[in-house]
């Protein structure tokens, strides 16, 4: 199994189309034999789910997420679980011990609406300081 989690600073980062980096788990019987922070080389949103997939992903952990880029994995074969937040290695090892708390239904809300506009992703919920949060650094 090779588990990515959209990735900054050692957290799950909570904007999917908006992330650079993803850390990949290699996972073989229940236990993490090997991982790598890969970027993204500019790849954006549901074309992220194509880069995952050349990379031999099979799972997906992330923050907020739009409806393009769930179907776009879903097409890809690849499992979602969104609506998490936290450190990446902690959520992957929860996710092995079916420990996980994610949200089946997550959607990143605020697509086709200026960052200046209220609007939820994953865990939280932003305003005017959204930049800071999205932003690659």
């Amino acid at each position: 199994m090779k588990i990515a989690v959209s990735y900054e600073d050692g957290m799950v980062y909570q904007h999917f189309g908006h992330t650079t980096k993803f850390k990949i788990y290699d996972v073989q019987g229940g236990e993490i034999v090997g991982s790598n922070v890969v970027d993204t080389n500019g790849s954006g949103h549901g074309a992220l789910a194509g880069f995952l997939r050349a990379q031999g992903v099979d799972t997906l952990i992330c923050g907020g997420i739009g409806g393009g880029a769930r179907d776009a994995l879903a097409s890809a074969g690849i499992r979602l679980f969104g609506g998490v937040s936290g450190s990446a290695d902690n959520a992957v090892k929860a996710l092995i011990a079916g420990t996980l708390s994610f949200n089946p239904n997550i959607t990143c809300s605020h697509h086709d609406q200026g960052h200046s506009k209220e609007h939820s992703c994953g865990q939280h919920s932003c305003g005017n300081t959204c930049d800071s949060m999205h932003s690659p650094q």
